[in-house]
């Protein structure tokens, strides 16, 4: 009976996946709603939306998520209580305050990752919900402040016991057999005579893909960050193999050696891949940044398929190098975000002052959201529309409820047991392909607005107005992400572009940059990995990102074999008696590492010192400097479209 109910219901654009998730968290919400209630907390709806935010489909996620919720919401209330004294000695000062504890924790947030970043964006917003909604009794905002708090602990404690119960853990075998098949696909890419660009474009795709979404794997134990690390550590140093063109220079030896390195991880035969690997980076011949890219796989592949609790006593091979993880950081678009929430902020929350408007707090909560949690999405413009509609039927339903179905109450119980139809609502939203987008901020507009006192005051002039003013947040915020550092794919483009640039020119000034190898490439790869993420979205061609990518990571190959000529620690050359570095081969590499740092200012200079170089060389180092040139080249008309 229930199979062709749920079929029916998938027909309609249901997700049945997403429907049982948001029905066991709708429950759990109102759970929280009442228990928060018989305690006596004064505001138990909070109970409710700290359920829906905290609520996570695999358990490892959800204590995650809870235990930075619960820090986060500690920190921002200590800090909403010290805004509303400070009011005390002037208005201002709450409002300054204010914009700069949000600008700050927005710019914080957006340098992390996964749950830490959310509990810091958490702990700027919770600031506002606390500063704002109690800024009227600040003889009494030490205990409002303890009962925002306790609410708030309320929906955690319900939402991580009853997520405990029925989330699964997360699916840590299917992610490693599926980075376990791409990269047997990868290393057979690599292996190939004759390779397919249109191939090596998916699978980089596919690579960038699953990096991506790493993440959420690591949450809830020590073990899985340990796990998703060496996970990510493999896939930054296999990158290469997709990158590079190994053209037919190679010797034919390393290509019969890594298709054996392919057939025996499809057959999950791990040290056979290893001494295949390790048989075809020692090929005699073989070109150095290839045998490079080839070691440090095997290095990553021995940790990867190593026991977590004994990865570091695992022993690789004598020849493979280890690769740090190095991630990237939008430390541009962090600062764009953190200056963009205190303008906005200040801007509004000055108005406010000035005008004096009744329910300005409530836009002033709905900005400091929008325009803090949503900064780190790649395109928030876009999800201020989505947002909009879902505190519209937010609002909506808030008004319904208030001013339908309250009114045939007569005592707070049953305002109480009238306030659960309208959460279990929530899952419907969720589970249709159509409103999921919108369904979170119905949920949480609908709980913010719905203040379960007895007996009801209030008008409902007031009522609209409120409505009106949390409405208008997405509206002033959508302004913000529209005008102030435009926050968008081809910005976020231009500016990874711009950022693997300046490390370029980093690298070429750095006297010191053969001791910082690793970190540079380890960064860089996965610059590369996100940049093609990003183009996928974007109109840009995902092949133009990828031979900007390639670009980049020949010109700094080739900048770190200019320092070590220029250090006298050249790698071999085509044969013994070529060892020695002449003053004039010294000053050569100085001067292209020169060139190289000002690339972006004079490419035309640096791709001439490059050419000098490339002609007083032969054999794997002229290479190297061919495809160096070869990607001055790609990168000149690019330079002229970054900001």
């Amino acid at each position: 009976m229930m199979a062709p109910l749920l079929s029916r219901l998938t027909d309609h654009g249901f997700d049945i996946t997403r429907l049982r998730f948001a029905t066991r968290t709708a429950i759990a919400a109102c759970i929280a709603l009442v228990l928060a209630w018989l305690i006596g907390l004064e505001h138990p709806q909070w109970s409710a939306m700290t359920v829906w935010a905290a609520s996570q489909p695999t358990r490892g996620q959800l204590w995650e998520k809870s235990l930075f919720r619960g820090l986060g919401s500690i920190s921002g209330t200590v800090v909403g209580v010290l805004l509303v004294l400070s009011m005390q000695l002037h208005p201002a000062l709450l409002v300054i305050g204010l914009a700069l504890w949000v600008g700050a924790c927005t710019y914080i947030g957006n340098l992390q990752r996964g749950f830490v970043a959310y509990g810091t964006v958490l702990a700027g917003y919770t600031a506002a919900m606390v500063s704002l909604l109690d800024a009227a009794h600040p003889d009494q905002v030490l205990g409002l402040g303890a009962d925002r708090l306790a609410t708030v602990l309320t929906g955690v404690v319900v939402a991580t016991f009853i997520g405990s119960l029925f989330a699964p853990k997360a699916a840590t075998g299917e992610l490693r057999q599926k980075v376990r098949a791409l990269l047997t696909e990868m290393i057979a890419e690599a292996a190939s005579a004759t390779p397919s660009h249109t191939r090596r474009r998916q699978l980089l795709s596919d690579l960038a893909a699953i990096e991506e979404g790493l993440d959420p794997h690591a949450a809830g134990s020590i073990r899985s960050r340990q796990s998703i690390r060496a996970t990510r550590r493999l896939l930054i140093a296999a990158t290469p193999l997709l990158l590079w063109k190994h053209g037919d220079s190679q010797p034919a030896g390393f290509r019969s050696h890594l298709t054996a390195a392919s057939l025996a991880l499809a057959d999950e035969d791990i040290p056979e891949t290893l001494a295949d690997l390790k048989a075809s980076a020692e090929t005699p011949g073989l070109s150095p940044r290839l045998r490079e890219t080839l070691t440090t796989t095997g290095a990553a592949l021995a940790d990867w398929h190593a026991d977590p609790h004994a990865r570091r006593s695992v022993a690789s091979p004598a020849t493979f190098a280890p690769l740090s993880v190095v991630l990237h950081r939008d430390w541009t678009g962090a600062r764009e975000a953190g200056l963009r929430a205190f303008g906005a902020l200040l801007l509004f929350g000055v108005l406010w002052l000035v005008t004096g408007w009744s329910v300005g707090a409530f836009m002033l909560l709905g900005l400091s959201v929008m325009i803090s949690l949503f900064s780190t999405f790649e395109t928030p413009a876009q999800m201020m529309k989505s947002v909009f509609k879902g505190q519209l039927a937010g609002v909506i339903g808030a008004l319904i409820l208030r001013w339908l179905i309250w009114p045939m109450a007569e005592t707070e119980t049953q305002i109480i047991l009238f306030t659960l139809p309208f959460i279990l609502i929530g899952p419907l939203f969720v589970a249709h392909n159509k409103t999921v987008a919108m369904s979170f901020d119905y949920n949480m507009v609908l709980m913010l607005m719905s203040q379960p006192h007895w007996p009801l005051t209030g008008t409902f002039e007031t009522s609209v107005a409120a409505g009106l003013a949390v409405i208008a947040a997405p509206v002033a915020a959508m302004g913000a992400y529209l005008t102030i550092y435009p926050a968008n794919l081809k910005r976020r483009l231009d500016t990874l572009m711009t950022t693997m640039l300046h490390d370029l020119s980093d690298l070429a000034a750095d006297p010191k940059a053969l001791q910082t190898r690793s970190h540079w490439q380890a960064r860089l790869y996965h610059r590369t990995l996100r940049l093609v993420r990003l183009s996928e979205r974007a109109a840009r061609a995902q092949t133009e990102a990828q031979d900007a990518a390639l670009a980049l990571l020949n010109l700094g190959h080739a900048a770190m074999w200019c320092h070590r000529e220029a250090q006298n620690q050249g790698e071999t050359r085509m044969a013994p008696h070529e060892m020695a570095i002449s003053d004039s081969d010294r000053r050569a590499a100085r001067a292209a590492l020169m060139r190289l740092a000002h690339l972006r200012e004079d490419p035309a200079r640096a791709r001439a010192t490059l050419v000098k170089l490339q002609a007083r060389h032969a054999g794997p180092e002229a290479a190297l400097l061919r495809e160096a040139v070869s990607g001055i080249d790609t990168l000149t008309p690019l330079l002229t479209t970054l900001d």
